[in-house]
């Protein structure tokens, strides 16, 4: 275990020397879609998963609000001692459009203690721009556009590569990853090319058992940070029964975040989240809502399909 966290701060040192700009975009529920930044998560639940997560934000807002829609696949490969995984990510945001799809690979590590995965995402990241905006010098008769430094009415893709490892117990788990490892260039036509700059994630949760075996309570944080900015978050559930939570998350300066949920008997899970926004923005919009559908099923024997106990597959 020692050998595991001395070896998570040497790539946080590695990672945070070369990240470099905005951070990608964040879920409240980010424990269900861990394969979007963490390619080491891929087989993690000892099941294959399918998961898709919808995020409305800032609701009420007018035209050009986020919009972003996951979906993720992955299963265990015992015979490789291997993890696979698919993640898709399509994000809206004003004028822009972006998808990420990644293939995802993990080599699993059995320890004495747990389960080390570390793994590789390959992939391309797709940006289209619909730049039919009005800029200053529109505003005051000239053309509508007139700034060459800015692109409009673009479609441009780059090959994209995100690394991560996981190590999980069956009651505690920690990830460090980042996306976005080579820089990818996108190529518009511009007189200067723009690139996707590296994000790290170091997210982990622990799983405590009450007194009353009814009850767990479960948590979990996420710090991303492009060094320059630095995002974080804390999630608290509680867990009734192994089928039943509920909890809030605060991420910093941004938002409080109530958020319920089931785990069925047929390994189908539903969770929600709503964004109570904190920031000057709160006033012109209604919240933030993110819906999440989940399917697992064993492949290998031996567990109940949907029915974990450890905080990593809750």
């Amino acid at each position: 275990m020692r050998r595991i966290v001395i070896l998570i701060i040497v790539l946080i040192g590695i990672f945070a020397k070369y990240s470099q700009a905005q951070i990608d975009s964040h879920y409240s529920l980010f424990e269900y879609v861990q394969n979007v930044y963490n390619p080491g998560a891929a087989g993690g639940n000892d099941a294959l998963c399918v998961n898709s997560l919808h995020r409305q934000q800032w609701v009420g807002w007018d035209e050009g609000r986020p919009v972003t829609t996951v979906f993720t696949f992955d299963m265990p490969i015992e015979a490789m001692s291997s993890g696979v995984g698919l993640s898709i990510v399509e994000d809206q945001i004003g004028f822009e459009n972006n998808l990420n799809v990644m293939l995802n690979y993990a080599y699993r590590l059995e320890l004495s203690s747990g389960m080390l995965g570390i793994g590789v995402g390959l992939g391309v990241f797709n940006h289209s721009i619909d730049g039919d905006w009005k800029t200053w010098g529109s505003i005051n008769g000239g053309p509508v556009y007139d700034d060459p430094a800015i692109p409009h009415m673009e479609n441009v893709t780059a090959f994209d590569v995100n690394f991560g490892i996981t190590y999980y117990s069956e009651d505690f788990w920690i990830g460090l990853s980042s996306t976005h490892i080579t820089n990818p260039t996108l190529n518009y036509d511009i007189e200067s090319p723009s690139k996707l700059t590296r994000h790290m994630f170091l997210s982990g949760g622990y799983a405590y058992s009450l007194p009353n075996p009814s009850f767990d309570l479960i948590g979990s944080a996420m710090v991303a940070s492009d060094v320059s900015t630095i995002d974080f978050q804390i999630n608290g559930k509680l867990l009734y029964e192994k089928k039943f939570w509920g909890g809030v998350s605060y991420r910093h300066t941004d938002a409080i975040v109530p958020m319920i949920g089931i785990h069925l008997i047929n390994g189908i899970s539903f969770g929600y989240s709503y964004d109570v926004v904190l920031s000057k923005v709160g006033s012109y919009n209604s919240g933030s809502h993110e819906l999440m559908l989940r399917y697992c099923f064993n492949v290998t024997g031996g567990k109940t399909p949907g029915r974990y106990r450890s905080v990593r597959r809750l």
